[in-house]
Parts: structure tokens; C-alpha cells; sequence
């Protein structure tokens, strides 16, 4: 009677197998964003090991199948053979989900919304029938993403900053563990060529695709984010708070501090920010100023330096002031050392040359 039961549930997944990897796909997501915390949680990072050390397995064992030269044993084993692309795609959902919404939380929309499409497209192309049943290469691409993914995450949050560095390491890390893998299987592979086809074009083209990525400032500087930002007319610090000082119209209650900056004579640009870095974290950003010629388009100003410790869920709070400037279209962004931007905020300038008593809103940070 177990025996049909059993039989009846594999008849039942293989007909529906499509349908259940999208609810464990579905699955992995709520999971993901039910679990995961902040980027540096202990839990969630050794969590991700476990996952990549179980695809790896999977994978390594997958390619000697396909080949012939491993067959799984009879009892447990092949049972749990059988449902291994249920839990490979479950796994590979979590991963990406997860690496995903880090990058989200890290990216300013505008400069790193190629790098973002492309993350959007892995998933979604991770549900397609074609990846599903696509030779296991195409599966290691997507391991060696969610690979490079987890190694760059970790030297920044080792080393306590972002930057060439802890991304030269993570590229160095990840081809070690290709290697390690391809050492691995090359002792069962009947050639060079399959090696190269499963393992060494894979990882060579993450390698690439994030070091062109990486060039071009399109990847978000995970573990950074900014949780706030605004334009002021005064900041002032008392007591371990900031005061925040916004022009009080009714019309903009809704706007992060004075995007329409009225301007009188002796006015300065307060940019108050909260970037959040994990504990133990300490580097350097910068904000940088930009106005918008009529003619030439955006300008560069100047380049403020700002010092940023960890730990702090709310984000470090920071302050740049600008007391040149012109009436115009603005911007101020928040980047690396390296020019990867973190945020940016876009605002106008306009003379105001009333004399009419103006009334500031008050917010507390």
C-alpha cells in the first residue's frame, strides 16, 4: 500500500513538476524575505554557505550522471535523486533572491538599473522550462553568480570597506573554487572539452560579465546603502541628534527635505544622509556635487569626503554643506572612493527675494 502511495506521488509530481517548482520558487522568495535581515546577520551568511557548499554537490554529481559515471545507490539515495532539481531550484531561487535584494538595497536605480534588469532576468529565466531542462552548464552560470555574489559580499564585510580590493579577492575566490571543482571532475571526465564546456566557459563568463560590470560602476557596492537623504536649509546636532530644518510647504509635505530650494541671500545647502554599513565597518565616501548647465549639461562641483562607521541600524548620519552655488537644476550623490555611486538626489534652486517671515518644519533624526 506504501509502495502504490509512493508511486502515486511521483506520478503526480512528475505531470505537476513545472507547477511545483514555481511554488518552491515561490517559496524560497517568501522565505527569503520572511529570514533574511541585515547583509551581515550570521545566520543568513552561513545559511548561504550551506546552500552553495549543497548546490555544489548537486552539480558535481549531476555532470558524472549525465556522463554515465555515477549512478546514484539503490535505497535512500535514489530516492532522493530523483526530486533533486526540485531542491537544486529551490536553492538557486533562494540564492539569487537574496543576492538580489541586496544589490536592490545597495543600487541607485539610474546608474545600476543594467546590472539590476540583468539580476530580474536570471530569475525570471531561472522558471523557464528552457533553463530547466537546459544542459547543466547553464546551471553552474547560475551557481557561479550566486558564488561571486556570496565571496563579494564577504571580504567587504571581513576587510571593513568597499572597493578594488575586496572585489579582486572575490574574483581570485571564486576561480579557486571553479578550480577545486574542475580538479574534481576532471579525475571522472572522459576529456578537456567537457571540462571547458561545464565548468571553465561558465565561470569564465561570470568572471567577465562582473568584471565589465564592476568597470563600468554598474554593480551596486553591496554591503553600502542609503536608508535617507535630503536637502535642508539648516542641520544642527544636539545632543546626539539632528535637527532638520525644512521650508514648510503644504504642497511638498510629501518630499524628502527642500527638493525646491528657495534661496535668500546667505543660504546653505544642508545634504543629510543615513548610509547604513555593517558593524565593525569603516570607510570613506564622498558626495558629489553636480550642476546642470543649459549648455554642456551636467557639471561636475565639488567632492566632499565623508567618513562612515558600521553598525548602526538606521545608517551612519553624515552631512555635506554647499554654500556656493547658482539657481539651477542640481544633484548630489553618494559614492565610493572608486566612483560606484550609492544614491543620488535631484533638486532646483531658485532665488527668493521676499521678505516674508518663512516657517521651517522641524525633523528630528
Amino acid at each position: 500500500m506504501f509502495n502504490d502511495f509512493k508511486q502515486s506521488l511521483l506520478a503526480k509530481y512528475k505531470k505537476h513538476e513545472t507547477m511545483l517548482e514555481v511554488i518552491f520558487f515561490i517559496g524560497g522568495f517568501i522565505f527569503d524575505v520572511m529570514l533574511v535581515s541585515e547583509i551581515d546577520d550570521i545566520f543568513c551568511l552561513v545559511q548561504q554557505g550551506i546552500y552553495l557548499l549543497i548546490i555544489a554537490v548537486i552539480l558535481h554529481y549531476e555532470v558524472l550522471f549525465r556522463l554515465h559515471k555515477w549512478r546514484p545507490a539503490p535505497g535512500f539515495s535514489i530516492k532522493f535523486w530523483n526530486y533533486r532539481n526540485l531542491l537544486l531550484h529551490f536553492l538557486l531561487g533562494t540564492l539569487l533572491n537574496i543576492y538580489s535584494l541586496f544589490y536592490i538595497k545597495s543600487a541607485s536605480l539610474l546608474s545600476s538599473i543594467v546590472f539590476l534588469l540583468l539580476m530580474i532576468a536570471i530569475i525570471i529565466g531561472n522558471e523557464l522550462p528552457l533553463i530547466k531542462k537546459a544542459k547543466v552548464s547553464a546551471k553552474v552560470g547560475l551557481y557561479g553568480i550566486c558564488l561571486f555574489s556570496y565571496v563579494s559580499l564577504m571580504y567587504p564585510l571581513l576587510l571593513g570597506f568597499v572597493g578594488l580590493i575586496p572585489f579582486t579577492l572575490a574574483l581570485v575566490t571564486t576561480i579557486f573554487f571553479f578550480y577545486i571543482q574542475g580538479r574534481a571532475l576532471r579525475k571522472n571526465l572522459p576529456d578537456g572539452e567537457t571540462t571547458f564546456q561545464v565548468i571553465v566557459f561558465p565561470a569564465a563568463s561570470v568572471i567577465i560579465l562582473f568584471s565589465v560590470f564592476y568597470v563600468l560602476g554598474w554593480i551596486p557596492p553591496v554591503p553600502l546603502s542609503l536608508k535617507f537623504q535630503g536637502i535642508y536649509h539648516m542641520v544642527e546636532k544636539r545632543e546626539g541628534k539632528y535637527f532638520l530644518s525644512k521650508q514648510d510647504t503644504a504642497w511638498d509635505f510629501l518630499s524628502w527635505g527642500d527638493r525646491h530650494f528657495k534661496a535668500r541671500p546667505g543660504d546653505k545647502l544642508y545634504y543629510y544622509i543615513q548610509i547604513y554599513s555593517p558593524a565593525r565597518f569603516s570607510d570613506q565616501v564622498f558626495v558629489r556635487w553636480l550642476f546642470k548647465d543649459p549648455n554642456r549639461g551636467w557639471q561636475k562641483t565639488d567632492r566632499i569626503p565623508l567618513q562612515i562607521t558600521g553598525g548602526r541600524h538606521e545608517g551612519f548620519r553624515a552631512l555635506a554643506i554647499k554654500s556656493n552655488y547658482q539657481p539651477g537644476e542640481w544633484r548630489a550623490q553618494v559614492e565610493t572612493a572608486m566612483g560606484h555611486e550609492i544614491g543620488r538626489m535631484s533638486f532646483d534652486i531658485t532665488s527668493d527675494d521676499s521678505l516674508d517671515v518663512r516657517n521651517f518644519e522641524i525633523i528630528e533624526k
